[in-house]
């Protein structure tokens, strides 16, 4: 192990010997906070004085100060206690223009290149005079980074998004974009899995989608492996995003084809809703997922996301349990609309 103090580290929520701990990783080794920082029991207790913490963190020896192999121990979502999921749909340029083509928003009987063209314009002029898109998600939906992504029992055309996750660090209400990035605290990997089937609401055609249901199953926000700190990611917008499933590449772009910026999704979402130390705000996907290829995932698949500098998931795909949940079993109509749906059952 080198000895020499190491500045840079990420942070994550550990298990080992049947323990479940804070740690600052450097390199291959994690410290313990709780055994370095006075008070530090979870990620979360950084947040009261969030800089002080990660210089005292930046100056620490790993040999000195206890730092055990990374290897073999679980890794868990990075901030506990886990926050909101404050995400931004259809926020990427590009994938919006996918997505338009993909599901054929848009005029009656127009081929896919007047879908394109047509999404172009509507989207670029959101961009200049509208506002995000903004939902939630809850934090029971989270996994870790290596945790298997289970296929719900009912709901099917399963698809991936991967996105880059901004970690709130500081109370924030009616935040300037000016003023956005003093509210930050670090970003992690959050790839935001969805049942296409279960978006549309067409039993409430004055509502029309139902994102509750779509992307708030178990396991579909499979999130870290870290959080590193705001103080060494200079620019976000030159991260680069790639998901791989099954070795194939299937997503892979800059993070700089954001339609609304993270600052004024920051301003945005603040202006509505007090954001809190600990909720995570992730930023929209870039072109490239299943809706788009027309594939979507399966039993056995294996999905590794990656953004540079923050770490690799990894996520192996379960199927459905075969098991219906209580308020499905009187309902088979349900079912069998969301069957039809995909075409190939729930």
């Amino acid at each position: 192990m080198n000895e020499t103090p190491v500045n840079e580290f990420k942070l994550g929520t550990f298990e080992g010997d049947g323990e479940v701990f804070p740690g600052a990783v450097f390199g291959g080794y994690v410290i313990d906070l709780r055994t370095v920082v006075p008070g530090i029991t979870r990620i979360g207790d950084l947040f009261a004085d969030w800089d002080a913490h990660l210089d005292v963190i930046g100056s620490l020896d790993p040999a000195a100060a206890g730092a055990r192999p990374l290897e073999g121990l679980k890794v868990h979502p990075p901030v506990q206690p886990m926050g909101t999921i404050i995400a931004a749909g259809a926020n990427y340029r590009e994938h919006i223009l996918q997505i338009s083509v993909a599901h054929k928003l848009g005029k009656e009987g127009a081929d896919a290149a007047q879908l394109h063209a047509d999404a172009a314009v509507e989207t670029d002029e959101r961009g200049r005079s509208g506002d995000p898109y903004v939902w939630t998600g809850i934090p029971s939906a989270v996994c870790g980074a290596y945790d298997d992504v289970q296929l719900p029992d009912v709901g099917g055309n399963v698809d991936w998004e991967l996105e880059l996750g901004v970690v709130i660090g500081r109370k924030a209400h009616r935040v300037s974009a000016a003023d956005a990035y003093d509210y930050v605290a670090g970003y992690t990997i959050v790839n935001d899995v969805t049942a296409r089937t279960l978006v549309p609401r067409g039993d409430m055609a004055m509502i029309g989608t139902d994102w509750f249901r779509a992307k708030n199953q178990p396991t579909f926000f499979p999130t870290g492996p870290y959080v590193v700190p705001k103080r060494f990611v200079p620019d976000p917008a030159k991260l680069r995003i790639c998901l791989s499933l099954n070795g194939q590449v299937m997503q892979d772009a800059l993070a700089d084809d954001l339609l609304f910026d993270i600052p004024s999704l920051i301003a945005y979402a603040s202006s509505v809703a007090v954001l809190q130390p600990g909720d995570v705000l992730i930023t929209g996907s870039p072109a490239g997922n299943g809706s788009h290829w027309g594939r979507f995932l399966r039993d056995g698949d294996v999905m590794e996301a990656e953004i540079s500098g923050l770490g690799i998931q990894r996520s192996t795909v379960r199927g459905p349990s075969g098991q219906l949940p209580p308020w499905y079993v009187d309902r088979p109509k349900a079912v069998a609309a969301v069957a039809a749906a995909t075409g190939t059952g729930s």
